[in-house]
């Protein structure tokens, strides 16, 4: 099992276990995580699950492709360590993985 913690954008945490292979967005959507609302279910075509990546887990996540990157520009708060939870698979390397959601997500 993998383990993720979300931090909301109040502090609090939610700590979610899940398999390989299932996004971070699934993975919130899944466990009722409060701050994704994945308007398009995952097909990186809105920015509703924005995320903010902890910085010991940057250079794991990776930076996004260039679909996801044009998404985030257009992300109000979007900063180095913005991803799009649904272009985050989850894999072994992230077990223990960190991310907080933005105070609220703006849809594109």
């Amino acid at each position: 099992m993998i383990q993720i913690t979300y931090i909301s954008a109040d502090g609090n945490e939610q700590l979610v276990k899940t398999r390989a292979g299932v996004s971070v967005q699934d993975a919130a959507i899944q466990n009722a995580v409060e701050g994704i609302d994945a308007d398009c279910g995952g097909g990186c075509s809105c920015a509703t699950c924005h995320v903010y990546v902890a910085d010991e887990w940057l250079d794991k996540v990776g930076p996004p492709g260039e679909l996801e990157a044009s998404m985030l520009e257009v992300v109000e708060g979007a900063n180095d360590h913005s991803r799009l939870s649904c272009q985050i698979t989850l894999t072994d390397e992230l077990d223990g993985l960190i991310v907080t959601t933005p105070d609220q997500q703006s849809g594109c």
